[in-house]
């Protein structure tokens, strides 16, 4: 019986001295903190394990120390402490204080993970996604997020939302979409926002509705989604879901253009050369144009080359033009092509040359749903013009330099420029 008296005790104030020690942790009193868990970490007390991997981890009463906190975090992870296991992955993962190993990170990432840890269930499926430390598999990773999803976890009901619409690791299903992308919108998820709105934008997975688009992308535009700013500019400028008002589409498209998206620095450049919500200026239209062209996009290539042509906001340069319609022309872009084909037609900023000509004319009649009506029959009567200006064996080289052509692969995502999984 004093025994016993005496373990509890022991016990009691052992219970004391540790209720002391987190009631420290939580007034600041770090390094009183820190003095106070140690005994019981190094007796193998879990969460006091885990809290001192946390104080290294983050320098509270001790100095930042990414090794000591892996440390510390890997003896609670052994015992089972699920936030340990993956603070522990977590560091395997960026190679903080462990040397960066995706197979460990997911070994930890599992443990935790198979507890109903959510952040640690998403980045296993993050792994799963990207083949990090595991094979790549999007069965899995649908498994994971969807895991994660059902807890409330943002990014993975946006993750799992693109799984849906784009049918990886599950049967494409632009409700299910929809539905997911809602979830993580309603909790300010921004991306998630701009895509629920371009949901509503085409109609998929739910009617169209140009207001509901409206109100989703203004909600990723405030947070200051490039995507959703330019969205939402575009909406302003077509008068869908909103009253046209060209001031505030250059409003939108001008803080997408500020942050570097292509598709709103072609924009906020069209909307000064033709004098849309701004007076018309062409060197300001030059610039956007030009930074956008810088970026890939084809679109901005072609605007720029007009302008060299023309000489609008820049002095006149034939070379110039030839040189950013030619860059155009080599992704595809059907205008482009045409422009280039009638520059070699006619010795514009290049030696005339009826074979080129041919060719990138060729091209462009080829691309019956790119071009408008009247310009692909323009683009077929000039190539049947140059056509019988060639010999046969100049026929035969045109068609060919045609047939081999491959578009190159531009740097800019396109007029969607849809956001990628977390």
């Amino acid at each position: 019986m004093v025994l016993l008296l005496t373990a509890t005790a022991v016990l009691s104030a052992a219970a004391q001295t540790y209720r002391e020690a987190l009631e420290a942790y939580e007034q600041g009193a770090y390094a009183i903190a820190h003095r106070g868990f140690r005994p019981f970490a190094e007796q193998g007390h879990a969460i006091a394990q885990f809290n001192l991997g946390h104080m290294y981890d983050n320098g509270e009463g001790v100095p930042r120390d990414d090794s000591e906190a892996a440390k510390w975090y890997r003896r609670a992870a052994e015992q089972g402490h699920a936030i340990a296991q993956f603070n522990l992955g977590h560091m395997y993962d960026n190679g903080e204080g462990v040397p960066r190993d995706d197979s460990e990170a997911v070994k930890w990432y599992r443990r935790a993970a198979g507890q109903g840890h959510a952040k640690a269930q998403f980045n296993l499926g993050h792994m799963y996604d990207n083949g990090e430390g595991v094979p790549r598999d999007d069965s899995e990773a649908v498994k994971w997020y969807r895991r994660a999803a059902g807890q409330g976890h943002a990014k993975a009901q946006f993750n799992l939302g693109l799984m849906y619409e784009f049918g990886e690791g599950v049967p494409r299903d632009d409700s299910e979409a929809v539905k997911w992308y809602r979830r993580a919108a309603e909790q300010g998820h921004a991306k998630a926002q701009f895509n629920l709105g371009f949901m509503y934008a085409n109609g998929k997975g739910v009617p169209r509705d140009d207001s509901e688009a409206v109100k989703w992308y203004r909600r990723a535009a405030e947070q200051g989604l490039a995507i959703a700013q330019s969205g939402l500019g575009l909406m302003y400028e077509f008068g869908e879901g909103v009253p046209r008002d060209d001031s505030e589409a250059v409003k939108w498209y001008r803080r997408a253009a500020e942050q570097g998206l292509a598709i709103a620095q072609l924009s906020l450049g069209f909307m000064y050369a033709n004098g849309k919500g701004v007076p018309r200026d062409d060197s300001e239209a030059v610039k956007w144009y030009r930074r956008a062209a810088e970026q890939g996009n084809a679109s901005a290539q072609l605007s720029l080359g007009y302008m060299y042509a023309k000489g609008d906001g820049v002095p006149r340069d034939d070379s110039e033009a030839v040189k950013w319609s030619r860059r155009a022309a080599e992704q595809g872009h059907a205008r482009a092509q045409l422009k280039l084909g009638l520059m070699y037609e006619s010795g514009e900023g290049v030696p005339r040359d009826f074979v080129h000509a041919y060719k990138w004319l060729n091209l462009a009649a080829a691309q019956a749903s790119a071009l408008h009506q009247i310009f692909r029959d323009f683009a077929i009567r000039k190539r049947d013009l140059v056509e019988s200006r060639l010999t046969r064996s100049d026929l035969a080289l045109a068609q060919r330099l045609a047939r081999e052509w491959r578009p190159v692969t531009s740097e800019d995502p396109g007029i969607a420029g849809r956001p990628t999984r977390e």
